[in-house]
Parts: structure tokens; sequence; C-alpha cells
């Protein structure tokens, strides 16, 4: 589907920096209102534009004095909601009093209030036509299941400014990454100030995205995980990780596509260098579970590059237009670009990360003047899958004797074949050691958070490999590379393999020569 952004947005006055009017609004949950006042203060300090005061959180409420403290003392301005448990909320008294303590918010100077779709009827009826000029109506509708189709979104945003909303808002559950591109389509064509959010961690680049898409406003929490609805980043992300306040209606859209996804380190990487270069790009988590379906929805232009981690690195390859070389060999690809066409273009920055990284170890300080150092190694890749087959072809091209071993054997009797090797099932590997000076290559999940104590080798084999290199970043130091390490073998770890792929990819992405001493700085403190 194309999505086609209107240019044009003006930086706001006096904020140099700011290259869009969306505003960040932080959900403020307490049990009484000394905490609210306290962390609406920490608001302003992280960066927030203004507080969404959730009146249903508060354990003892009076609500005249009550609003009037909090809009006095704010030091931010104020939207109040009072959400009932019908709508997600944990408000479960009587409809009216709730109302009630909306109306008064309005009257004692709320910068806006926030009334839900099956309430506004009653609202307004209790209002008589005494709105504040001064506080603008939030109207809001919550749907906790699904995403609805374009049709009936445009319906439901079409029944909210029929109601006399002076913003309309909605909230869905994004299923699918896709679904994300429906509410795009309803933001960016909204004749009307709009909120629009996909919940959970699909729907995340709703919440990025809403400079680039026009949306009135994201909210962003104080503290990871004290969230008011399913899938809210922090401030501190928005601002410092996204790059938020510099996204606008041209901004490139780049990320890494994968589930899982949300370990990644690569929008540290990439957004850090995007904001020092000047590069107008943001680079997201992407979690996909069908890639084919994943391009076929964000198919313009403005969604430019992708990095591909597991399981996806095999399916993407089948997706793109055109495919390098080396890459098709390897039958996996790690980054897809496309082109200034609409195509696809896909490559392998796996191999070279990885082999580069082990070669270093291996020679040491000393350079081989005689070829790669893995010549004639005997090479045991673990896992048969994108990364399995990157590191199998690249030590093959370096003149290693190869072996694959994978829990299913059949995979790796295919990929054995490919790279004129051996097989072996993951069950055979502790038993195999038929030289010393090994070199060892775990490309699996395995050892990876959250299951940190999980290694595919026993450790006694291990002394039979001079050199141990792990895929999995996240830990940095796996049980398995700690292992090897006592067990007297050299390690090279994923952060080494991932900061190499990632030049080339940066490259590919930006054009712009890859920013490498940030990179090697940006991870060093991970």
């Amino acid at each position: 589907m194309e999505l086609v952004v209107d240019s044009g947005v003006e930086k706001m006055e006096g904020e140099a920096m700011r290259m869009n009017q969306t505003l960040i609004c932080a959900p403020i949950m307490a049990d009484s209102v000394d905490q609210m006042l306290i962390l609406m203060q920490k608001a302003k300090t992280s960066g927030a534009d203004l507080v969404e005061v959730r009146l249903d959180s508060l354990k003892s409420f009076n609500p005249r004095s009550d609003i009037d403290t909090i809009i006095r003392q704010c030091p931010l301005p104020t939207l109040f909601t009072y959400r009932p448990t019908w709508e997600g909320g944990q408000y479960a008294g009587d409809e009216m009093s709730r109302l009630d303590a909306l109306r008064l918010a309005m009257e004692l100077g709320a910068d806006y209030i926030d009334v839900e779709l099956k309430a506004i009827d009653e609202f307004n009826k209790a209002l008589h036509g005494n709105k504040s000029t001064k506080c603008k109506l939030i109207v809001s509708s919550h749907n906790y299941e699904n995403t609805p189709s374009s049709e009936d979104l445009g319906n439901l945003v079409a029944r909210i400014q029929a109601s006399g909303a002076d913003i309309v808002k909605f909230a869905t559950t994004a299923q699918d990454i896709t679904d994300v591109a429906r509410v795009f389509q309803i933001t960016v064509h909204s004749q009307v100030p709009i909120i629009a959010m996909v919940m959970g961690e699909k729907g995340l680049m709703s919440r990025i995205l809403c400079p680039k898409f026009g949306g009135y406003l994201t909210f962003g929490t104080l503290e990871v995980g004290k969230v008011s609805a399913p899938g809210q980043p922090t401030i501190e992300n928005l601002l410092n990780l996204y790059n938020f306040r510099q996204l606008g209606p041209d901004t490139r859209i780049f990320g890494i596509i994968g589930k899982p996804v949300s370990h990644s380190k690569s929008p540290l990487l990439y957004n850090e260098a995007f904001r020092l270069v000047g590069f107008n790009g943001v680079y997201l988590h992407l979690l996909v579970d069908d890639v084919a379906n994943f391009f076929r929805t964000y198919a313009s232009l403005d969604f430019a590059g992708f990095s591909c981690t597991i399981p996806h690195k095999e399916a993407a390859l089948d997706c793109c237009d055109e495919v390098d070389p080396t890459a098709k060999s390897i039958g996996a690809v790690n980054c897809v670009v496309r082109r200034p066409d609409g195509k696809l273009f896909g490559c392998n920055t796996d191999y070279v990360g990885a082999i580069s990284a082990i070669e270093e170890s291996l020679q040491g300080s000393q350079p081989s003047i005689f070829g790669s150092p893995l010549a004639g190694k005997l090479f045991l890749v673990i896992g048969a899958g994108g990364a399995g087959k990157a590191l199998a072809y690249g030590a093959k091209e370096k003149g290693a004797r190869v072996v694959i071993a994978n829990r299913t054997y059949e995979r790796a009797r295919e990929l054995a074949d490919v790279v004129g090797g051996q097989a072996l099932s993951l069950a055979e590997l502790s038993s195999f050691h038929p030289e010393n000076d090994m070199i060892l290559a775990n490309t699996t999940s395995i050892g990876m958070q959250p299951r940190v104590d999980d290694t595919p080798i026993d450790k006694e084999a291990l002394r039979y490999y001079s050199l141990v290199f792990d895929a999995v970043y996240t830990p940095k130091i796996t049980r398995l590379l700690r292992e090897a390490q006592e067990s007297g073998a050299k390690i090279v770890t994923g952060v080494e393999m991932f900061i190499g792929q990632a030049y080339e990819q940066y490259e590919r992405f930006t054009g712009l020569p890859a920013p490498k001493e940030l990179f090697k700085n940006i991870m060093a403190t991970y």
C-alpha cells in the first residue's frame, strides 16, 4: 500500500531542534494527588509536553479540591482521563459521578479532557451547551481485541467527529504488524487533529512514527513497564533512542525484522549515527510474523531498508526482486534495501562480519601473509538457518573444512551437501572431536536471553577447540563463551559480528561511510 505524506511541518516557536509539532504525553497514575504531583515534575524534567492525569488510579478522590490542586500545581498542561473498567480503566463506580468529575475538570481549567465515545452523548447532555472554550475535548474509543478494517476505522472516526470532538482518539490492538498500516492511512488523511495508536509490541511503530504521519500526540511513560496501555515506550526512548523530535513527513523508515526482536541493539547503533550525521531516518524494532505479507503491506518508498534476523533470513530472500550472488549462494539475506523504483534488493553481510572477527582473533596482532588463518581448519557450525548458512559459506570460502550440527539432522545434511562438508545432529556434538584446534561457531539462539543457562555443547568437549564464536549477543558473554574461555579457547562474541555486519548495512541504507568508531563505542557499553 502507498502511504503518502504531506511535507511542510514547521518548527515550533522557540524550539530550533524540534522538527514536528507532535506532543509527548506522560500518563500519570498514582494512589494519591501528592504522588501524582511528584510524577508530574518528573514528566517535565523528562521532556514531556503534557501529562495525562488518570483519575481512576487514585485510591481516594475528592473531585473539586483534588482537581483544583492538580491544575494549579502541575508544571505542564493537563489532560484528565477517568477511565471506567468497561473501557480498560480502573473506575467501577457511578457513571454520573465520573462524568461530573470530568465536567468539573473542564470548568476548573483543564487543557484537555478525554471522554469515551460510548459516554459522550450522556456527557454532552450534562454540559447543557456550556463547553469551555479553553478546554479541548478528546473523544476516545479503545479496542483491546483487534484492529478493524480501514472502512470500519473510517466510520469510527466519522462517529467520533460527529460527537463534537475537538480531537479524535482511537486505540486498537495489533494482531499483526501489518494492522498498523491501516491506522497510518487513517491518520495521514485525517482532516481533524487525531490521536491514533495501535497497542501491543506489534503496534510499537504507531507510537514512534506519529510525527511522520501527522498524529496529534503520543504517549511516553516515565519508567519501563509503568504503562497505561500495552506497548507504550518510555519518554527517554522516544527522545534519545528514536530521536522523536527530529522525525517528520520526509523521514525514511528502517528497522530490524525478527521474531523475537525487542532484544536487538540495532536501533541504538543506527539512530545514534543518523542523529550525529543529520540523516533523516529512523530505525525501529519490527516484530514480524510473515515477511512476505510485511513487504507487500509496507511497499512505499517511505519504508526504505531492513535488517533481517532469526527466523526470517531465508524467507526474506524469496521476497527480493534482486539478490546479491553471494547471498543467493548462502540462501539467506540479512539486509534488504528498497531501491528508488520500489524494487527490493537483498544481500548478506553476516558472513563478512563474523568471519572477519574470527580471522582477526586468530591472527592476533600479526596478520598472516599466507591467506586466511581459517585455511585447513576444521570449522564446526551449530545451526543450519540463515546465519548458519552464512558462516558455513564464509568458512568454506576461506578454505576451512566445514561440519554442520543441527537439531534436525536432515537440515544439517542439506547445508553440508551445499558446502561440501559433514553433517551431525546436535546430540552428537559433544562427543565429536576428531582433532584438536577446531573452530566452533554457534549461530542458533541457544543461550540468548532469557534462557541464559542454555548451551549447545558440554563444557568437556570445548577443550578440543582453539576458538569459539557465538552469534548471540544478549548477553554478550553467553554460557558457551564463558565455558570456552575457562577451557582455554579464544572467544569471539556476537557483538563483534553484530558491529561488523552493521557497517555494510549502514552504508547501503544511507549511502554514507559507516561510523565505525561510533559503532564500537556504543556497543562497548553493552
